[in-house]
């Protein structure tokens, strides 16, 4: 084991369903010796105890306070510095090279086995949501920029008459909105119009992104980072 080498890419953000976390399960890793690849894969990096999924706030397993999100949902941060702690406790002798992250952001969720009426309605619901507010969003943008005026004066001067309801300047506007949110989001329905990520996933990102940087800072500006 003494000239082993075992390169570990952990990813930034991890969900677990089960209380036990292994190595696995977090990240990526490679080594020519596949004895030692399997004894490092099945080392437990931590462990969240049912305190804490029940009262939502009590010391797990590691001695340390995690983030706590209700009954059904837990954060804990590990360093990578711990992870290979671990490792070289396991394997006495390897040398580990990270490529990946610092810090890992463990999340135990709770998802149901079966969808329930209760899901369906959540759905149903912000379906709703976006549906009503994306049309009362629409109609008070054009009822602060005057749209309607702004049609009847192309039209009287077009046409050179008063238009009378309903013309094809609104009707081809319409059309043209429309066409101009699909292109924009890239999606109809569940196909993507090209393969590049819609706007929507991309600010998904970018959000999930500043909050697993803040829950790292704030597990290392309160001392809750379960480090070596």
């Amino acid at each position: 084991m003494a000239n082993a080498t075992v390169y570990l890419k952990c990813d930034r953000n991890v969900e677990c369903q089960k209380e036990d976390v292994f190595l696995k399960d977090v990240g990526s890793l490679q080594c020519t010796d596949q004895q030692i690849l399997a004894k490092c894969k099945a080392i437990k990096i931590h462990h969240f105890a049912k305190e804490e999924q029940a009262e939502g706030g009590k010391t797990g397993g590691s001695g340390k306070k995690p983030w706590t999100g209700g009954a059904h949902q837990q954060r804990s941060v590990v360093s990578v510095l711990k992870i290979i702690a671990l490792m070289e406790e396991a394997c006495p002798g390897i040398t580990v090279q990270s490529v990946g992250e610092a810090d890992v952001v463990l999340e135990r969720v709770k998802v149901p086995k079966y969808k329930g009426a209760k899901l369906w309605c959540k759905t149903a619901l912000v379906c709703l949501v976006s549906f009503f507010g994306t049309g009362f969003t629409i109609i008070a943008f054009h009822n602060d920029v005057g749209i309607n005026d702004v049609f009847t004066e192309i039209y009287r001067i077009a046409m050179g008459a008063e238009p009378g309801g309903l013309n094809v300047l609104e009707v081809a506007y319409s059309l043209g909105l429309a066409l101009g949110i699909i292109v924009f989001f890239n999606h109809i329905g569940g196909r993507r119009i090209t393969k590049d990520p819609t706007p929507i996933e991309v600010s998904m990102r970018n959000y999930e992104e500043d909050v697993n940087k803040a829950l790292v800072d704030t597990a290392g500006r309160e001392g809750k980072e379960v480090d070596a």
